[in-house]
C-alpha cells in the first residue's frame, strides 16, 4: 500500500520534459521583456559620446552619472515630479472614494435606476464627446490652466466602477440586513461595513487609478502646455522624445551642440531619452511589486458575476 501511494507521487518523463520546457520558455520570455528596460538603464549610465558608437547592451561600457546630473540640473524637472506625484495621490484618493460611493449605490437591489445608470456608465467605455467638444467643455468649466483639469474629467472610470460594483454585490446580504435592523443608515453601512470589507478591491482600483494618473501626459498637452508650473514628468519625457525624433542621435555634432561646456561632459538625445525614461519609470516600478497581488486579483474580481 505504501509503495502504491509513493508511486502516485512519482513524476513521469513527460512531466519532467513539460516542466523543463515551461521553465526555459518563461526564462526566455522574461529576458525579452526585461532587456529593453535594462538596455535603457545601461545607456543612461554610459558616457553619451561613447553610446554613439553603439554596442551597449546590458552593462555600461564607460560608467558615468553625468546624464542624470544633466537632467536634474533643470529646475523644471523637480516641479514636474512634484505635480506628477501630487496628481497621482490626489487623483487616486478622490477617484477611489467617488467610485466606491457610486458602486455602492448601484449595487443596491432596491435602486430603481440601477440598470439605467449602469448602461450609461458602460456607454462611456465605447463613446465619448470628441476632442474639440471636450476641450470646449473644459474651457466653459474654467478648468483650463488649473490643476483640477487632471482630476475631475477622469474622476470615475466605468471599468473600475464595474469591478467595485461586482465585488460589493458579492458581499453577504445578511450583513446589510442585520445592520439595517440595528438602525444603521446607508452612510454608516458604507463607511463601517462596505469599505472595511472591500479592502482588496479598493487596493486594486487604487493601483489602476494611480498608474493611469502617473502615465498621463496628453491632458497636459491639451490644457496646460503653456503652464510650466503644472507640467508633469511624463509630459517632459514626451517633449524629450519628440525632440529626439527630429534629431539624429548618432550625429556627433549634436552631442557637442548639446554639451554644456564643450568638454568630455556632454549629452546626446539618445542618452537623455534613456535617462528620462528611467526617471519616469522607476517610481511606479518601485510601488508596483507591493500591490501586484491586488493587481492580478483585480482582473478576476467579480468574474462569476
Amino acid at each position: 500500500m505504501f509503495k502504491r501511494k509513493k508511486a502516485s507521487f512519482m513524476r513521469t518523463k513527460e512531466d519532467i520534459i513539460f516542466d523543463t520546457s515551461n521553465i526555459i520558455f518563461m526564462i526566455i520570455l522574461c529576458i525579452f521583456m526585461l532587456y529593453p528596460f535594462l538596455n535603457q538603464v545601461a545607456i543612461s549610465l554610459n558616457d553619451a559620446t561613447d553610446s554613439v558608437r553603439g554596442g551597449i547592451y546590458l552593462w555600461p561600457r564607460e560608467f558615468t552619472w553625468h546624464n542624470y546630473e544633466h537632467v536634474f540640473e533643470k529646475a523644471a524637472i523637480y516641479q514636474a515630479i512634484f505635480i506628477s506625484v501630487l496628481r497621482t495621490i490626489v487623483g487616486a484618493g478622490i477617484g477611489l472614494f467617488c467610485t466606491a460611493m457610486v458602486a455602492y449605490a448601484i449595487a443596491q437591489p432596491n435602486f430603481i435606476f440601477k440598470k439605467s445608470v449602469t448602461i450609461i456608465f458602460i456607454m462611456t467605455m465605447y463613446f465619448n464627446g470628441g476632442l474639440i467638444p471636450t476641450f470646449l467643455l473644459m474651457r466653459d468649466l474654467q478648468l483650463i490652466g488649473s490643476f483640477w483639469v487632471y482630476i475631475l474629467p477622469t474622476l470615475i472610470s466605468a471599468f473600475n466602477l464595474i469591478i467595485m460594483r461586482s465585488f460589493i454585490e458579492g458581499l453577504p446580504n445578511s450583513i446589510f440586513e442585520s445592520a439595517r435592523i440595528d438602525g444603521a443608515g446607508d452612510f454608516r453601512i458604507f463607511f463601517q461595513i462596505v469599505l472595511p470589507l472591500s479592502l482588496p478591491v479598493l487596493a486594486t482600483v487604487a493601483l489602476f487609478v494611480a498608474v493611469f494618473q502617473w502615465n498621463q501626459w496628453f491632458d497636459v498637452f491639451l490644457y496646460n502646455s503653456s503652464q510650466e508650473h503644472l507640467t508633469t514628468l511624463q509630459y517632459e519625457l514626451m517633449k524629450i522624445l519628440q525632440n529626439s525624433s527630429t534629431t539624429s542621435s548618432g550625429d556627433m555634432a549634436s552631442a557637442f551642440a548639446n554639451s554644456a561646456d564643450g568638454g568630455s561632459n556632454m549629452v546626446t538625445p539618445k542618452s537623455i531619452q534613456a535617462t528620462m525614461t528611467i526617471v519616469a519609470s522607476v517610481p511606479i516600478i518601485m510601488v508596483y511589486p507591493f500591490l501586484q497581488r491586488y493587481f492580478v486579483k483585480g482582473m478576476t474580481l467579480g468574474a462569476v458575476k
